[in-house]
């Protein structure tokens, strides 16, 4: 195999898989990326088993074939090449031979016959979705995916599609057991029997997901195959893994009964929020929040440290109440929300507390109180 490609296109290409080959190293031929080259362009392969990526892109081959190399070895060298034309090609025994400028590699690969099967897409049953819209809707619930292990079931996004007054929607839900985050916009294109009833995205596919979705404003494609999701956007393609387990039931964990509502200005409480959870516990960051009419005053104290507090303007007119808050938990949703004001839809100090935009549908947070 051989072919040339100019060192800007050959190190983005790389480093857009960095994150998915696999870095403990259990199967040697994980940390390779898979190079193929033939009709013109080159593909590039990689996979943990869980998460896999591939691209093409345009070049001039000399001669087809193809190679797997350590991913990140191949990366740090083309990173490092002068800005010319690369030389890419293979020897015998599985070696490959880099030439740029005056610079030249010969670094060992690993036979191409060993790397993991990638499945052929087929896109005709898939949905469609703005990636600006995904990337928004991933960055409004990841923030609450759990991350102990033990609780697989709730390492990754629920992900599913609901009809309602005439309307397909694509709905996103996380939770830690903790808190929960909702949100769903409108997609175009079929509905499929997986999506309607709902499927688990791992975070790692996730983040990956939410990568290709940043890079540029685009639409991408959505189809599900053999238990795993695939998602196609432009020249490439990612396939991952479902997680295998039931999503517990977010709907009962909603509050109905919930009638206080607060709206206040989200920066200034944001920063508040901020300068109060200085003083409080570094584990809990336990904060109180007294809620009057037309005002809140937040507070935390700390008997080692010290204490404070902070009056903010409210529109609120229901009976004053108490409740104390993780601050963490309400500065995360805040940060994912870009809505001049917020309302808290509160019950008593010890339900669970919703936070959303004021005025706006498509969000929900649900949030627990800590004990007074």
């Amino acid at each position: 195999m051989e072919f040339k490609i100019d060192k800007d296109t050959f190190s983005r290409a790389l480093q857009k898989i960095q994150g998915i080959v696999e870095k403990r190293n259990t199967m040697p031929i994980l940390s390779n990326v898979l190079i193929e080259a033939n009709d013109g362009r080159i593909e590039l392969t990689a996979t943990d088993l869980e998460v896999g990526m591939k691209s093409s892109y345009e070049t001039t081959i000399t001669r087809e074939g193809k190679i797997t190399v350590s991913a990140k070895k191949l990366y740090e060298i083309i990173k490092e090449l002068p800005d010319e034309t690369i030389t890419f090609s293979t020897k015998e025994n599985d070696w490959v031979e880099i030439r740029c400028g005056k610079a030249h590699f010969s670094i060992v690969g690993l036979s191409p016959e060993e790397f993991p099967y990638f499945p052929k897409v087929n896109e005709e049953s898939f949905i469609r979705i703005e990636s600006r819209l995904l990337a928004e809707m991933i960055e409004k619930t990841a923030y609450a995916i759990c991350f102990d292990e033990t609780k697989y079931n709730l390492n990754g996004i629920f992900v599913k599609t609901v009809e309602e007054e005439g309307r397909a929607l694509l709905r996103m839900v996380a939770t830690d057991g903790h808190r929960l985050s909702i949100t769903e916009k409108e997609f175009a294109g079929a509905m499929q029997s997986e999506m309607a009833k709902g499927i688990i995205f791992p975070k790692k596919g996730i983040f990956e997901l939410k990568k290709m979705c940043e890079e540029e404003a685009t639409e991408l494609s959505l189809g599900f195959m053999d238990n795993s999701a695939v998602i196609k956007k432009g020249n490439t393609v990612v396939v991952m893994r479902l997680v295998d387990g039931e999503f517990p039931d977010y709907t009962r964990v909603v509050p109905v009964a919930n009638d206080k509502i607060v709206t206040v200005a989200r920066e200034p409480f944001f920063h508040s929020l901020r300068r109060m959870s200085i003083l409080s516990s570094e584990k809990f960051k336990g904060i109180k929040m007294e809620i009057e009419t037309e005002r809140m005053v937040i507070s935390s104290s700390n008997p080692e440290l010290g204490e404070a507090s902070e009056e903010l303007d409210a529109a609120y007119g229901n009976v004053p109440l108490s409740i104390r808050f993780n601050a963490k938990y309400l500065i995360d949703v805040l940060s994912v929300l870009s809505e001049s004001e917020v309302a808290l839809v509160l019950r008593d100090e010890l339900s669970p507390a919703i936070v959303k935009p004021a005025g706006v549908e498509g969000f929900t947070a649900v949030i627990m109180p800590m004990r007074l």
